[in-house]
């Protein structure tokens, strides 16, 4: 074991859990969330499940997968202890990972021995899946703060930090909240399905209608806020931290909001099928890993990596 190999199966994790995400949001939009009944973690009361149906097996494989990702976890923190020294921001990172793994589990845990999944519409799965959204930010963002430091970046502090410390927190609650809508008004068109643009705008604001769908218009509006705001906070930030990773991760962030808007417009069009969801939330989730990199570059002194293949992002 080096740290060499340790920086290349982080940043892998973190790919891995990534993929782990888009497959927990095709068992939502394919209504497979009940394909074990409410067994967890037992499948229909089975290790294995016995003639399973389609649905069952795309549960049962995003289980398999979320399992898998608790090993490589674990593996995480043992290899991290036994490479860096006590106190080393290292450690931290994969402890921070450790504990939102096992939080995530949980909260899918809920989600299917609760039944707020397939064709529920309640209030607690719309929070369920608020917290679950939330929690995987966290995830994503304590893998990736462990491979920048095991790249030799600092770790992130906001003392001493003033504007830049502000504006990066403003941008992470933006992002949350930005995302949190997200999921809601993906959660309303599975459940929802649109024919006609206007027709369906029509029926958002009709009294009777359920209450994602009324809150389904606050999404585009969210992101052309937040991407307002970001764009202004991501140019403000490289005048006040004129560094090259910086202006690396400044660039990209706005390249990915970008495609993002894209997506999130053509989702719209087409009525948000299947694989235009999954791809919507694997471009967020990979602007959210930009935001963490972003405030690692700006708010750390000292050795920071200079270019993506020192962060360890690609092959040196």
């Amino acid at each position: 074991m080096n740290t060499k190999n340790f920086r290349t199966f982080t940043w892998g994790l973190l790919i891995y859990n990534l993929m782990v995400v888009v497959w927990g949001v095709y068992v939502r939009a394919s209504f497979s969330g009940d394909g074990c009944g409410a067994h967890w973690p037992l499948c229909g009361g089975n290790v294995v499940p016995i003639n399973p149906a389609t649905k069952t097996l795309v549960e049962f494989g995003h289980r398999i997968t979320s399992g898998l990702a608790v090993v490589l976890i674990m593996l995480l923190i043992f290899w991290a202890i036994r490479c860096y020294p006590k106190g080393h921001p290292v450690r931290l990172g994969a402890w921070l990972a450790v504990g939102f793994t096992f939080s995530e589990a949980l909260v899918g845990a809920a989600l299917v021995l609760f039944k707020w999944v397939a064709h529920d519409q309640s209030v607690y799965r719309a929070v369920a899946i608020s917290v679950h959204l939330t929690n995987t930010f966290m995830l994503l963002g304590s893998i990736t703060l462990t491979g920048w430091c095991a790249a030799g970046g600092a770790l992130p502090s906001l003392k001493g930090k003033g504007a830049v410390g502000k504006m990066l927190l403003i941008c992470a609650v933006l992002m949350t909240v930005l995302g949190i809508t997200g999921t809601i008004a993906a959660l309303g068109d599975t459940l929802f399905p649109g024919t006609r643009i206007i027709a369906d705008m029509q029926k958002d604001f009709e009294p009777t209608a359920s209450y994602l769908l009324k809150l389904r218009p606050l999404h585009p509006f969210a992101a052309v806020l937040v991407a307002s705001y970001i764009g202004y906070a991501a140019s403000k930030l490289y005048k006040l931290r004129p560094t090259p990773q910086v202006r690396l991760y400044k660039k990209s962030m706005m390249w990915i909001f970008t495609l993002q808007m894209a997506f999130g417009f053509f989702n719209l069009m087409l009525h948000a099928p299947v694989w235009m969801q999954l791809d919507h939330l694997l471009i967020a989730d990979m602007l959210w890993i930009n935001l963490v990199l972003l405030a690692c570059a700006a708010l750390t002194e000292g050795a920071e990596p200079t270019t993506v293949a020192e962060a360890g992002l690609q092959p040196a």
